[in-house]
């Protein structure tokens, strides 16, 4: 199922989203219509609070950038409870980004390259890694939704 999509202005846009448990209810749909979702927007990257949902969940699928970026080909992650504990500010990049939740707004937005995660997948299994490059800064900009930023 196709969900809407929440723009600017919707008070759960700014609102800190909150961690689930393994019995948040039909989870596995959630995850489904969110991945939907991206794909009908054409975004590679989608947060729960897009959709009206208040809690830490995000879907990222690399895979549509995969003609530039190889390293990314079958990249489709579900990252449930995400936290970036640890920036690495030796290296910044600015880069034009879009947002679902701002259409048709780009603007240059400076990254640090490298960051530490860490998150559960769709089966909660928990990860802690550092991330770089391209996949870091399209998980920070995810990431932000969840910290209503």
């Amino acid at each position: 199922m196709i969900l809407p999509i929440y723009t600017f202005g919707q008070p759960v846009l700014r609102k800190v989203a909150e961690d689930i448990t393994p019995d948040y209810p039909e989870l596995k749909e959630l995850i489904q219509n969110m991945y939907d979702t991206l794909d009908r927007s054409e975004g590679i990257g989608l947060a729960a609070p897009q959709v009206g949902l208040p809690i830490r969940l995000v879907v990222i699928n690399l895979d549509l950038i995969s003609e530039d970026y190889p390293e990314y080909k079958g990249y489709i992650r579900t990252f449930i409870n995400a936290h970036i504990v640890e920036y690495d500010d030796t290296e910044k990049d600015t880069s034009e980004e879009g947002c679902l939740s701002l259409p048709g707004i780009h603007e240059k937005v400076v990254r640090p390259t490298r960051i530490r995660v860490q998150y559960q997948d769709e089966n909660f299994a928990a990860h802690d890694e550092w991330v770089e490059g391209y996949l870091a800064r399209v998980m920070q900009h995810e990431f932000d939704h969840l910290e209503g930023e």
